[in-house]
């Protein structure tokens, strides 16, 4: 009997009805975190969402359809866009404050940019140096586990004021996972590479018998809404305060490409397919992000990055194809302009949705140990351990313990992920310098 392969390597498409199907999944999953950043920042949740899926569509034409990433909005940017927009939660800011933030996301653009072009000057060795996988790996952990505590709190219903949690949102949110958990691990054929979708709907079907689910809100807003769009106003201050953020971003947005090299070549081999030259693209990957930023910032959207939760769904159910991911973006531009079928998606529960984020948010970390055992990072070695126990310690720790993963820091409040790539890079220079000698005895 012959064993047939399912997925999809980026170059390949999938036939019309799939496709469709596979971009839902994908719009999905990036849905929650896309519009929390719009709700927390004072945006627009439309422009929000047509600048994802805008953004994804310029990345792919820049990126030329080699590298499989959807582009949404970055939470490392929310302490310094906060502070400028003065955002309360679901409250549009005022146009005149989120376009101060428009230039500094735009001008931040530029710093990917220009990684990516020093990338494609000097070799992707030199950023390897620079980046190894010692830290890339170690962002991608921090990553997907500084999120954990979200994903748990969110699917309990927890209340931090009284401590509890809500029997009912365990329940849905229990049956969203273990439903997704069996559907990526049992079916087979088609099915098997839609288990995010079939998880969240199971768990969705079942919110609505513990009444969670609020239809009466779907018709709000009429049936076609322009999304609100907004030009940036010159702000150095906005600069100051947005622009270093990229510089942090870049490792995330390395291991992202990392992750995505490692698992496309491992479909690639059970295909029998050539060799996928993803990891080689980091300049390019680099500049398309970039690029995004500055399309996403011009016309209103929050600063962004290529998504793990996205990239975690194509590792779980193998499908790579460029194809999809271009049809969740028209979709989700579509969809901006389309209250109802936006406001459907808000009435998914926090606790379907965080339910499958368990899963989701655990699957970015583990690709984050898969970057270092395909590097063959030595843990045993002191340099390895004291950078990646750094990271860890430092993206976790200031993730969980200080409000909004804020580390206060000399009277200055500093991004838990960005702080730990940063330091995590600093200790990688001065450590380069350790001489590696070789012991007889």
């Amino acid at each position: 009997m012959k064993n047939i392969i399912h997925g999809y390597l980026p170059e390949e498409r999938p036939p019309f009805g799939k496709l469709v199907l596979f971009a839902l999944q994908q719009i999905l999953v990036m849905f929650p975190a896309t519009v929390l950043v719009a709700l927390l920042t004072g945006f627009h949740v439309s422009t929000t969402i047509f600048a994802s899926g805008f953004a994804t569509i310029i990345f792919i034409f820049i990126t030329k359809g080699k590298i499989p990433l959807y582009y949404g909005s970055s939470f490392s940017y929310l302490a310094p866009i906060m502070g400028i927009t003065m955002a309360k939660f679901g409250v549009p800011a005022g146009d005149e404050l989120i376009s101060q933030v428009q230039f500094g996301i735009i001008l931040s653009g530029f710093v990917s940019i220009a990684a990516g072009l020093i990338v494609n000057f000097y070799g992707a060795e030199k950023i390897e140096k620079l980046l190894p996988p010692t830290i890339t790996g170690s962002i991608a952990i921090v990553i997907g586990l500084s999120l954990a505590g979200t994903a748990m709190s969110s699917a309990s219903g927890y209340d931090a004021t009284s401590g509890l949690t809500n029997n009912a949102a365990w329940i849905v949110a229990l049956i969203t996972l273990v439903s997704t958990i069996i559907f990526s691990v049992y079916l087979k054929g088609v099915w098997s590479q839609l288990p995010i979708l079939l998880g969240i709907l199971v768990g969705y079907i079942v919110s609505i018998f513990f009444n969670m689910v609020d239809f009466s809100v779907i018709l709000n807003g009429g049936i076609v809404t322009v999304p609100h769009f907004t030009l940036p106003t010159i702000s150095w201050p906005a600069v100051f305060a947005i622009m270093p953020i990229a510089i942090a971003t870049i490792p995330e947005s390395t291991a992202h490409l990392f992750q995505l090299d490692i698992y496309v070549n491992d479909l690639a081999k059970r295909k029998g397919a050539p060799e996928q030259k993803i990891a080689d693209k980091l300049g390019l990957n680099l500049i398309g992000d970039g690029i995004g930023d500055i399309v996403a910032g011009f016309i209103g959207g929050p600063a962004g990055t290529n998504y793990g939760e996205n990239l975690s769904t194509m590792a779980i159910t193998k499908n790579f194809s460029v194809w999809i991911l271009g049809a969740a973006a028209i979709l989700a531009m579509i969809f901006s302009f389309l209250a109802p079928i936006t406001n459907f998606v808000l009435t998914f529960p926090a606790p379907v949705i965080n339910g499958a984020s368990i899963y989701l948010f655990g699957v970015i970390g583990a690709q984050g140990i898969a970057i270092m055992i395909n590097k063959k990072v030595d843990l045993f070695d002191s340099r390895n351990l004291a950078i990646i126990a750094v990271v860890l310690t430092i993206g976790l720790g200031g993730s969980y313990v200080f409000p909004n993963g804020m580390i206060p820091f000399f009277g200055i409040k500093l991004p838990a992920i960005a702080s730990a790539s940063v330091f995590g890079i600093l200790l990688n220079l001065i450590l380069s310098f350790k001489k590696t000698t070789t012991e007889i005895e």
